[in-house]
Parts: structure tokens; sequence; C-alpha cells
């Protein structure tokens, strides 16, 4: 193999930079998975190829069955891994090998190298870069590739550093061969029985051969096939081991934790299909991303056909990896023809069937099941928003925290613990639960022992505005209109409170009212006693179907508030001491009253704005008003 001399040298991108200082430094304890990684990927290259070669058989260019090769070379110390794949052109050996295309890369990074869990495998994983593992064992890696249907070959080579060299190469056939230059401290794997046991225990179940060679005591050359061969999810349950299945998820996912749950099974009917299905225990890196993209291969009679079909599971459902093998759809389908595909839509049908049906049989075991929801629950309520159908079936699946109880909360544990007289599920939205367990708009409800859902991931605001009740209930936010707290009686709450301070007469509660709303004019929609507060003075609600505070500062924070400023009720406490000085003061008139309420007014508007987590409308304004009820003045 001739190597071109004119070899570029260019930098990796940063986040590489410091990703693989993180490998070389930081990861030493599962070093053996270097190796899954490579056969891992070299099998995706040529499942690609398969699947291209549909639509354009001349790709194979004879090049005979898949297989993947490994070579040992003890004298030289280096370890050869090879495939009849996709093969790379120079583009994509840079853009593979040299970037991390994922958004927010580089925070994460700086989190990850501060981390005392810089040292876990399963981190790094998320990134789906396993091709970097290969700088544990390795002091330098080269790559020659020629990608399938184009005639030059190219080398890639670093030592793991800040960069790279790439150039022309050539390169016999199509596929990419990958040479590790052994560190000292890995001879290990130089040993035939240590890359075997390391092959049948992460890589058995890969479908194409994994084959090793090397030569007899003649030197004649030899071949030893050291994984099954076989596609893992056509093989029985009963004959398959959970140390398998989870080794399978590494390969499938490209992932390094363990699957927090596994689904084979074997539709058979109008529509056949296999699934293997598995739900990770810690969260991808692209789960928000934008696109919002599932990750299940499709097959067609084990024949990969894409790893992005849209229509395999519903978006909500992204955080699961796995495959589908179908022997429904034409092997030459293209991912065109997948779009709205029918019997596509029936087996995703099938599949969230038993997904969500075996969510619900783990979600009996709170403890497992908070593993889950911890992870993924804020997608997961995406399908409340987005799939009608099924809708019922994720309501009973959610779960939240509460004001009272500690842990997660289902809605039907808040329904068989509602108050007598409560006719409604309360619910408060914003960012932090200590936060919102604090708020004034739920003292009147810790008066009376009433729960309250903590709602605080961002799709609670509009997946709560698309369903009105649970079972015949109805959701109430407890921040907007009025709280229905006269009719609830809770014998417990009620003799464990403390005696009800004095209100402010109704005469002199409404000339404070009266005043205060002329003194904030459209500022405030309305100003109204509160039945809810009973310890704060003021706070603000929203009326019944107005958009809450918390949507309209994440609208603001997105950029999407289109200039929009919705107006508020202010509530007042008649029992708050401020409050019935005001009243008095206000019921008694005089010169100067308008003048004082109107600074008066403000500070309370700006204080009931600082609780919900805004800033006053006019800091300057605001402080100047502070300073003077410090000093005496107002």
């Amino acid at each position: 193999m001739t190597i071109e001399k004119t070899e570029e040298r260019l930098s990796f991108q940063a986040e590489v930079t410091k990703l693989l200082d993180i490998v070389v430094h930081s990861l030493y304890s599962d070093r053996q998975i270097f190796l899954r990684e490579l056969i891992s990927n070299a099998s995706d290259a040529c499942d690609k190829l398969r699947y291209e070669a549909l639509t354009n058989p001349g790709l194979r260019e004879d090049a005979g069955a898949f297989r993947i090769t490994l070579r040992v070379d003890a004298e030289a110390r280096t370890i050869e891994v090879a495939d009849n794949g996709i093969g790379m052109n120079r583009d994509e050996l840079i853009d593979n090998l040299g970037t991390i295309a994922r958004s927010g890369t580089e925070a994460f990074m700086q989190q990850l190298a501060a981390s005392d869990r810089k040292g876990d495998a399963s981190l790094i994983g998320q990134f789906g870069v396993g091709f970097y593992s290969s700088f544990m064992v390795a002091e330098r890696v080269e790559v020659f590739s020629r990608r399938a249907g184009e005639p030059q070959g190219w080398h890639w080579a670093s030592d793991g550093g800040g960069a790279f060299t790439i150039g022309e190469a050539e390169v016999a056939q199509p596929g990419t061969r990958i040479v590790l230059h052994l560190r000292e401290d890995a001879k290990e794997f130089l040993e035939t029985w240590r890359l075997t046991s390391t092959v049948k225990t992460y890589s058995d179940h890969i479908a194409i051969p994994v084959v090793l060679l090397g030569t007899d005591d003649e030197g004649q050359p030899t071949e030893e096939t050291l994984n099954a061969a076989s596609a893992l999810w056509t093989r029985p349950r009963s004959e398959i081991t959970d140390e398998q299945y989870k080794e399978f998820y590494h390969h499938v996912a490209h992932a390094f934790d363990d699957p927090w749950h596994t689904l084979h099974f074997k539709a058979e009917g109008a529509i056949e299909y296999t699934g293997l299905l598995f739900i990770p225990s810690q969260k991808p890196f692209d789960l928000f991303q934008p696109e919002r993209k599932t990750h299940v291969k499709l097959y067609v009679n084990r024949v990969f056909i894409t790893d992005d079909a849209p229509d395999v599971l519903p978006s909500y459902l992204r955080f699961v990896r796995g495959i589908v093998d179908s022997s429904d759809l034409p092997l030459n389908v293209s991912r065109e023809m997948l779009q709205h595909n029918p019997v596509l839509r029936k087996i995703q049908g099938g599949l969230v069937k038993r997904l969500l049906g075996d969510l619900k049989k783990r979600a009996e075991a709170a403890d497992d099941y908070a593993t889950f929801w911890e992870a993924f629950g804020p997608v997961l309520k995406e399908g409340i928003y987005e799939d009608f159908e099924r809708r019922s079936d994720l309501l009973e699946l959610a779960r939240f925290r509460s004001s009272t109880t500690e842990g997660w909360v289902s809605l039907a544990d808040y329904a068989a613990r509602m108050k007598t007289g409560q006719e409604a599920i309360y619910y408060i939205t914003g960012d932090d639960p200590e936060v919102l367990k604090r708020s004034p708009q739920l003292e009147g409800f810790r008066a009376k022992g009433v729960e309250v859902l903590l709602l605080t991931d961002p799709v609670d605001e509009f997946w709560i505005n698309a369903v009105p009740s649970y079972q015949d209930t109805p959701l109430k936010s407890a921040a907007a209109g009025a709280t229905g707290l006269e009719a609830v009686t809770d014998a417990e709450a009620e003799t464990e409170a403390a005696p009800k301070d004095e209100t402010a007469p109704a005469d002199q509660i409404e000339a404070l009212t009266t005043a205060l709303k002329a003194a904030l004019g459209d500022a405030v929609k309305e100003v109204r006693p509160s039945s809810r507060l009973k310890e704060s003075a003021v706070c603000l609600v929203s009326e019944e179907g107005d958009m809450s505070l918390h949507l309209e500062r994440m609208l603001k924070q997105a950029g999407q508030d289109m200039g929009r400023k919705s107006t508020r009720i202010m509530e007042v406490n008649p029992s708050h001491p401020l409050i019935k000085g005001m009243a008095a003061r206000a019921a008694a008139g005089g010169g100067d009253t308008a003048e004082h309420m109107a600074d008066l007014a403000q500070l309370l508007l700006d204080q009931a704005l600082i609780v919900e987590g805004e800033a006053p409308s006019d800091p300057v304004a605001f402080a100047r008003r502070l300073s003077a009820v410090m000093a005496g003045t107002v």
C-alpha cells in the first residue's frame, strides 16, 4: 500500500481535543471496549453499503461476502481491524474523525472535564464517538479507507494530540482498515486469547462474521470466526442471555450504560415483524435536540434500511434504541417511500402499544420506575400533548412532584387523596419545585391541606392546556382565577392551623382595592381581596384562560413573546398588617393619600413580580421607593 507524501496536517475540533484528553488520561477500567466500538462501527459500515447497493449494485465491486477481520502483529505491536463496508472519502474522514457534530458539545465537555465522573465511560458514550476509545490503548492510530464507488483511497493518522494528518493512499478495495499502534501497557491485547474472549463477550451478536487472521506453525494463513455471526433478534428469546442482550444494546445504541428495559418480541398476523427495543438507563446526549429524531434501526428481511425512519416510533419515544425487522416492506424501499407508509404506521402502533404496556408494568415498582421517569419523563410528556389516541395511557404513566409528598406522584395517587369538598386537581407551573412550594399562591392550599402538583418541565405548559380533566376531575391552576378552596374541609388541617387573623373591614378593603387600581391603571387587570393568601401581603394571579407568567417568561427567553405582556390580577391579603394599615389609610383619605398610595401600590406590584421571578418594571424607581420606605418618609 502506497501512501502519498503530500499529506495535510489539520487540527481537531476543540471538543475532540478535550474528549481525547479525557479518554487518554481518565478511562482505564474498561479499556477492552475499544474493540467492541471498532467492530460495531465496522458492522454499521457494512450495513450502509448493503443498503446503498440495493439501488446501485456496482458499489459492491465483487468484494464478496461482508466480513470484519482482525490481524495481530506482535513484533510491530499492532492490531488491525478491517471491513469491506461503505468506506470513507477525504471529507468523510475529516467530518467523522475530526469533529463532533453535536449542539451543546463544548459546554458538556467543559462540565465533564471538571466533573469527578470524567472517568465514566458512559458519559463519553453519549456522543456516539466510540472510535476515539482507540486511544485508550494506542499511542498512534492509522486509518486507511476508500469509499465504495470512488477510485481514490485515503490515509488518516493521529497520535491523539491536537492534530491529525490526511493524504491520498492506494487502497485496494472499498472499506476501512484501522491500524492501532499499541501502548506499552496495552500489550495484553496482542494475545490471541484476549482478543477472542473480548469479541465473544462484546461482539458475539454482530450479524457479520468477525474473523481473526493468522498463520499456523508452517506459516500457512489461517482464519478463525470468533462470533456467532447471526442476527441476535432472529434467535429465540430462550437462547439469549441477559449479557448478550446488554452487549447488543451497546452495539445498536453506541452506548456505554446498561439498558433499563429490554423488549424482544415477534408479531405475527396480517403484518409480521420482529422488534428488539431497549430503554436506556441514562439520557442520550441528543435527547433534546430540535430535530427530535428517533433512533430505531429498520431492517427488511435482516437487510439494514435506515436508522432514522420517521414513522417507526413517535418522537416522544426517541429515547428508545433498538431494531425493527419486517418482511412486509419491499427490500428496495427508499427513505422517501417510508414517509407515511401505511405498513410502517401499523408497525408503529404495535410498537407503541407494547412499550407503553411494559412501562405500565414497570411503573408498579415505584423506586425502579423513578429511574426511568427522572431520565425520560419530560420527553414522554410530549406525547400527552401530541398523541390524542394514547393520551389516557400516557397520563397514567406520568409522575409529578407535589407540594405535600416526597418523591413522585401519579394522578391516580393525587385523586385518591383529594379532600372533602375538593372539586379539582390543582397544579402550579414554574422552574424549581422548592421555590414553587414556597409560592404565596399556595398559602391557602397549605392551610387547607390541599395537595398541589409542581410542574417544572417546559413541556408542562403545553400539555396541561390540552388536558382539561383527569377521570372527569378538572385540572386547575392554583395560580389562576378563583381557588375554590372555600368548599374544602380538612379536619386535621383546621385543627392544626393557627387562629385566624382579623381582617380589615370590608369597606376599608374596598377603598384600598379601588385606590390601588386607580394608582396602577392598566398595569393590572383587577385588584381584589384574596382567599389564597395567608402569610404574604400580595400576589399576582392569572385570569382563567390567560397565559401563565411562567409560560410568558419562557417565550420571552426563547425570543417568541412577540412583544406581548399580559396584565394580571393583583390579590391582597386582608389579614396582613401591611394591607390592613394601607386599607385604613385609604378609607380615611387625605390630601397626600393619592401620592403615597401610588408609590405603595407600585412597590406592592414590584414585590409580587419579584416573587414570580420577574424584574420590577422600573428597577431605578423601585430602588428609590424602597429607600424612601426604609427611611420612613413614605
